[in-house]
């Protein structure tokens, strides 16, 4: 019996140890690549969304890089909803009615065109692959609803990519028409710099440079590619406090059970 009572306490010491290093392990996960790291308000275990920089990313995001990019994942209703940009609804209603979709034919077999409403999802730039190519070096230009679970790190290496486009190229680069940015593998980047200084005009007054936009997009599609981040942090502590407890109860049980086993 004894054997078993110290088996027991090994693997909870084991337990407790794994528990405590599982923060510093996904931490140093995104350590592969040499990132730009602004410092976002979401990182870390109590991080939140900032509100605010959500509200600017999406600015950001519908006045620049929708022209390109399609966020098929997200429907307009998202915006409002606790834990993002949590606009009210009516100004919601306001941004989708700015957009039409055709939705099914007449009696005559002409397409119906409407405005859009809360339940309808991001518009896509293109018609297809194939236009969407044409417009853009002959590069598809991936939907941003996912993307910064694309690479590890993905958020700071996002921020890096859009605030990293360089005008001199090194003599031992040939990127012929396409951009530079070192950030991207190879150097030779396909998507021309999006973002200058003042490319928006911020409704909130916040002076829109090049740093500013790039960490307010990137915090907006971090928040889009995982929307119940808050939720889940908090679940997590939850489920933890429950698990510690858990344990202690067990190796106080046992050692109870096995205390006049020698």
């Amino acid at each position: 019996m004894n054997i078993f009572k110290n088996i027991f306490k090994n693997n909870f010491v084991l337990l407790l140890f794994l528990i405590s290093i599982s923060g510093s392990v996904n931490a140093a996960e995104g350590t592969t690549f040499k990132n730009q790291k602004p410092g976002f308000s979401f990182e870390g275990p109590f991080g939140k969304f900032d509100k605010e920089s959500l509200k600017r990313g999406y600015q950001v995001y519908s006045e620049v890089c929708s022209a390109c990019h399609g966020m098929k994942q997200l429907s307009f209703r998202n915006l409002s909803q606790p834990g993002g940009p949590e606009f009210s609804v009516e100004k919601v209603k306001a941004i989708a009615s700015g957009y039409s979709i055709i939705d099914g034919t007449n009696e005559y077999g002409e397409p119906i065109e409407r405005s859009m409403v809360l339940t309808d999802r991001f518009p896509q730039p293109y018609g297809n692959k194939d236009e969407a190519k044409a417009a853009n070096n002959g590069a598809y230009p991936p939907d941003l609803s996912l993307i910064v679970k694309a690479r590890v790190d993905g958020y700071n290496y996002l921020y890096s990519l859009l605030n990293g486009y360089e005008e001199e190229i090194p003599e031992d680069k040939d990127i012929g028409d396409l951009s530079y940015n070192p950030w991207f593998p190879g150097g030779a980047i396909a998507m021309y710099q999006p973002l200058y200084d003042e490319s928006v005009e911020y409704e909130d007054g916040t002076i829109a440079t090049i740093d500013q936009m790039s960490y307010d997009v990137t915090n907006f599609l971090t928040w889009a590619a995982e929307p119940t981040m808050e939720e889940r942090k908090k679940l997590g502590f939850v489920v933890m406090g429950f698990l510690v407890v858990f344990l202690i109860l067990m190796y106080l049980s046992v050692n109870k059970l096995f205390r006049d086993v020698h």
